[in-house]
C-alpha cells in the first residue's frame, strides 16, 4: 500500500480497492420498479440510467464498485462524471448545474462541508420516506456530517480522522493528554509536535481541534457562533500557548500536510498530526514510531472530520436508482474494498476486522479518532465561518493578537456572514 497525498487531503484523504463481489441492494424490487413510469414525487420509485460524480483525485477507488453495479444492473448503468481535482472547481461546477436546475448529476460525492449548504439551498433529496436507508451501522459522526436540520441529506461514502504520530526514539512514551505532550516536549531536542498552521483550510481543522478538544464549539444547534465560551477560548489558548512556548514547532505556521509529513518521516520533528496517509510514508522511511488518537484537555481528543458524503439531486429522474446505488457503495464488501485502499470506511465494523488490522495497524486508533471526531461546523455559510477561524488564530499565534480579541473577532464575523 503506497499513497502519497498533499493538502487535498482535507476533502478526502487515505485507506482501498479490492476485488468486489456480491451487491447490497434488492433485485427483485428493483426489477418490479423498472420502467414502472412512477414519478419520484408519486413515491419515488423511478429508475434508471444515473450519472455519478466525484473529484478525479480519488475515483480509481470507486471505478471497480462501478463496474460491479454495473454488471449487476443492464438497465440502470451509472455513469462516471470525474470532476476536477481540486475541491473548489468541483463545487463550482455542481453549483451551476444545480442553479440551473439541471439533472445533469443524479449522485453527487460531496465534501462533507459542502452537505449543509447544498441541503440549505434545497439541491439534495432528503433520505426519508421512499429514500430511507438505515445508517445503524454507520460511524455516528460520520451521519452527523450528512445531516442538516435534523434530517439526513446525503449517505456517508469514506470518511477520515487525524492521528497523533510518534517518533518513539524522540518519545518513549505514548501522552494521554495534552499536558503530557507539553511535558515530553521539555525533553526533546529540536522540533517536538509539527502541524498545519499555515494559513488555508489545515489551520481551521487543527484549530477546531484544539477548541473542540477542550469542551468548546464554534456553533450552537441554532447556528449562533459560541467561540467566545470559555472553553472555546481556553482551547485556542492552548494552541497559541503551544506555539509560543516551542511545544508546536515554529514551521507549522507555514506547514500544511505534506511540510509535516516531510518533517516527520525525514526524522525532523518528535511528533505530528496528521492524516492516516502519513503512516506508509513513515513506514517506507523506516521511522520507529507509533500512532494514536489525538490528545486533549483531559484525554482522547477530538479530530475533524474528513470524506465524502453522497447526495442525490432533488431534480433526479431516477432517485430510486440512485439511493440504491448509494447504500450499494456503503455495503461490507465495497467497504472493506476501501479499507484495503487506505480510503477510511464508514462502515464501523470494517475497523474490527482482524486480519485487516494486521495489514493496517493503524486502524483501531484511526476507529476511535473517528468515534470522538466532529464535524466542522455544520452551515450553508461555512466558508465564511472557516474564513473567520483562519483569519482570527492566525492573528493569535503570529501577530500578538489576544485571544479574547480573537474570539469577539471570530463571533462578530460568523454573524455577519449568517
Amino acid at each position: 500500500m503506497k499513497l502519497r497525498t498533499t493538502g487535498a487531503t482535507l476533502c478526502a484523504i487515505a485507506l482501498a480497492g479490492a476485488a468486489l463481489t456480491g451487491c447490497s441492494s434488492d433485485n427483485e424490487a428493483a426489477d418490479t420498479n423498472k420502467d414502472s413510469g412512477t414519478s419520484a414525487s408519486e413515491g419515488g420509485a423511478e429508475r434508471g440510467p444515473i450519472t455519478f460524480a466525484m473529484g478525479r483525485n480519488d475515483t480509481d477507488k470507486l471505478k471497480p464498485i462501478i463496474e460491479k453495479w454495473n454488471e449487476a444492473h443492464p438497465d440502470e448503468q451509472v455513469t462516471l462524471s470525474e470532476l476536477a481535482g481540486e475541491a473548489d472547481d468541483q463545487r463550482d461546477t455542481l453549483v451551476q448545474s444545480l442553479q440551473a436546475g439541471n439533472a445533469d448529476y443524479d449522485v453527487m460525492a460531496l465534501d462533507v462541508v459542502w452537505t449543509a449548504d447544498f441541503a440549505a439551498n434545497q439541491w439534495l433529496e432528503p433520505l426519508e420516506g421512499d429514500y430511507a436507508i438505515d445508517t445503524s451501522g454507520l460511524l455516528q459522526s460520520t451521519v452527523d456530517s450528512a445531516t442538516y436540520g435534523g434530517k439526513l441529506y446525503a449517505l456517508p461514502q469514506n470518511t477520515n480522522g487525524q492521528l497523533l504520530f510518534r517518533n518513539v526514539d524522540k518519545v518513549p512514551s505514548a501522552p494521554d493528554t495534552f499536558e503530557d505532550v507539553i511535558a515530553a516536549c521539555k525533553e526533546v531536542e529540536g522540533d517536538c509536535l509539527t502541524t498545519q498552521l499555515k494559513q488555508y483550510e489545515g489551520l481551521t481543522v487543527n484549530t477546531l481541534g484544539f477548541i473542540n478538544g477542550w469542551g468548546g464549539s464554534v456553533l450552537d444547534d441554532a447556528g449562533e457562533p459560541t467561540v467566545e465560551s470559555d472553553a472555546a477560548k481556553a482551547g485556542l489558548q492552548a494552541l497559541v500557548d503551544a506555539y509560543n512556548d516551542g511545544v508546536i514547532a515554529k514551521s507549522s505556521t507555514a506547514a500544511t500536510e505534506e511540510e509535516t509529513n516531510l518533517a516527520f518521516t525525514e526524522g525532523n520533528t518528535a511528533l505530528a498530526i496528521n492524516w492516516p496517509y502519513m503512516y506508509t510514508n513513515a513506514q517506507e522511511a523506516g521511522v520507529n514510531f507509533e500512532v494514536q488518537p489525538l490528545v486533549g484537555k483531559d484525554g482522547v481528543g477530538v479530530s475533524t472530520l474528513g470524506g465524502y458524503n453522497n447526495g442525490i439531486n432533488v431534480n433526479s429522474k431516477h432517485k430510486q436508482t440512485a439511493k440504491d446505488f448509494i447504500e450499494f457503495i456503503i455495503n461490507e464488501e465495497n467497504q472493506l474494498s476501501f479499507a484495503e485502499a487506505s480510503f477510511p470506511p464508514v462502515l464501523a465494523s470494517i475497523y474490527d476486522d482482524a486480519e485487516l488490522v494486521a495489514k493496517h495497524p493503524y486502524l483501531p486508533a484511526l476507529k476511535v479518532s473517528l468515534e470522538n471526531a466532529q464535524p466542522r461546523p455544520v452551515s450553508p455559510f461555512y466558508p465564511a465561518i472557516s474564513k473567520a477561524i483562519q483569519d482570527n488564530a492566525y492573528a493569535a499565534l503570529t501577530a500578538g493578537k489576544s485571544v479574547d480579541d480573537a474570539t469577539a473577532d471570530m463571533a462578530a464575523a460568523i454573524k455577519q456572514a449568517s
